[in-house]
Formats: C-alpha cells, structure tokens, sequence
C-alpha cells in the first residue's frame, strides 16, 4: 500500500556549461548531493530556455548550443535538504535555486 509523506523539492537551475573546478557543475552537485546522503537527485536538460541575460538558447539551429540550461531536481526531507544548501553556497556562483513543498508518495517494491 503506498504511504505518503511530506518532502522539500530543491530544484536547481544553472547552464549546461557551468563548472567548478575546470568539471561540469551539475556533476559536483550531483556527487555532493550523494555524499550528504540525500533520496536521489535527477539532472534535466532543457531543449530550450533563457535566464538572467535573456539571450535565448535553443537546439533548433543549426549550431547546436552548449548553453542548455539545467535543472537539478532533489527531494528528500525538509531538514536534509535545508542542509545541503550550504554545499550548495560553496560551488554556485549563478543560477537559480527554488524549494517546493511535496507530498511524496512512496511505493514499496518487492522484497
């Protein structure tokens, strides 16, 4: 039968070509995400989008763009990903960072 609970979604906004440490940022966001021992975290890449400085960035030209832009998406609970934010502060100079609250639904698989 599934259960439901109460979760924080962290969703992480930044481009494709983000780094940190000469590596991709969403790979050290990923890496750190797992060492804080978070449920899971999910990288999205976008076929389309623009941000801060409007420029547009898309898949449909010729020149295919290395700007895409990302989404990062965690959920776990509140507490854990409140604390993960700080790891957040060390490796992200731009972007975008919003926290939803979740119902989460869980089914349990077999055993």
């Amino acid at each position: 039968m599934p259960r439901t609970e109460r979760a924080l979604r962290l969703t992480i906004h930044i481009s494709e070509n983000d780094t940190w440490q000469h590596q991709p940022l969403y790979d050290e966001i990923v890496r750190r995400a797992r060492a804080a021992g978070l449920a899971g975290a999910s990288v999205f890449r976008g076929l389309e989008g623009y941000g801060s400085h409007s420029r547009i960035h898309t898949t449909r030209f010729l020149s295919l763009s290395e700007e895409l832009p990302l989404a990062i998406v965690i959920i776990d609970a509140e507490q854990r990903v409140r604390a993960f934010l700080d790891d957040l502060d060390e490796v992200i100079s731009e972007g975008l960072v919003t926290l939803d609250e979740v119902d989460v639904i869980r089914y349990p698989g077999a055993r």
